[in-house]
């Protein structure tokens, strides 16, 4: 009987194990992700393909922005520091970071002007 022993090494990007407050939720991404701009590699300039998932980019954002804390002090479970300060610094010049603050305030107005009130 021979035993399989699961290289993570060979996996371009592990799945992180840990999970954090600040992740974002099924419903969450289903509202951000369609927000964001086309990957590169998607454009007709095209693009090297992201290494990345998009969602483990988001949720290293947020860990910042919730934490307070350095880009250099992201945990090990998330992608490198650089490449998170990277996608944001271009998120955010491409206007793309103001946009999606705009969507999802402009969804949080529109629920509560249909709620019912007291």
């Amino acid at each position: 009987m021979s035993v399989r022993v699961f290289d993570e090494s060979a996996v371009p990007h592990p799945v992180r194990r840990r999970c954090y407050p600040s992740d974002t939720t099924i419903a969450e991404w289903a509202l951000i992700e369609p927000l964001l701009l086309v990957p590169a590699c998607q454009t007709k300039t095209g693009g090297h393909p992201e290494k990345w998932p998009r969602r483990q980019i988001v949720n290293a954002i947020r860990y910042v922005v919730d934490k307070g804390t350095k880009w250099r002090a992201l945990p090990a479970e998330f992608p490198p520091w650089q490449t998170v300060y990277g996608i944001f610094w271009r998120w955010n010049r491409a206007g793309v970071v103001a946009f999606i603050r705009d969507q999802l305030r402009r969804r949080i107005h529109t629920a509560r002007a249909a709620a019912p009130s007291r």
